[in-house]
């Protein structure tokens, strides 16, 4: 995620509460797992909080939300990877790596960015794994409590 307000190129998301933002950053994953167009389920893994670096960790915060896609066939996989490559840019996401990973596996992997939604994703497809799976990680920018709160941290 590109901007100049924040170390490591992680913009400023504003003001907020962990639980809200959690909230934001969970819907985010809802439009992805929309985009993915196979049928499959999902994991049920909700979302955490991180530090925002080099900042105080009890007034700003980022929220990660870690979760996987099983589709119903393993040769669905591949539809999915080119559902999400090709609808992301519609909805604001600007794809900045696609391709295979340097692990043994080779795993294809998709990386990007929603500059409107401050929001990241990393998306690594698994098809050696038992069962096969898309594995998601979407994180959000960097939030700060509103005055005279701390960060809650789950």
């Amino acid at each position: 995620m590109t901007s100049s307000t924040e170390p490591d190129d992680v913009p400023s998301v504003g003001t907020s509460t962990s639980r809200d933002a959690a909230d934001r950053t969970e819907s985010v994953s809802s439009r992805l797992y929309d985009l993915i167009g196979v049928k499959g389920k999902a994991s049920d893994s909700g979302p955490g909080v991180q530090e925002c670096s080099g900042k105080d960790r009890d007034t700003y915060f980022r929220i990660f939300h870690k979760w996987s896609f099983y589709p119903a066939s393993a040769s669905d996989l591949d539809a999915a990877m080119r559902h999400l490559k090709d609808g992301m840019p519609e909805h604001g996401w600007k794809i900045v790596e696609y391709g295979p990973d340097t692990s043994r596996n080779k795993n294809l992997t998709l990386v990007a960015d929603n500059d409107e939604q401050k929001a990241g994703v990393h998306i690594t497809q698994m098809k050696k794994r038992n069962p096969p799976k898309l594995s998601l990680m979407v994180v959000s920018g960097c939030y700060r409590v509103p005055e005279g709160q701390k960060v809650e941290h789950f």
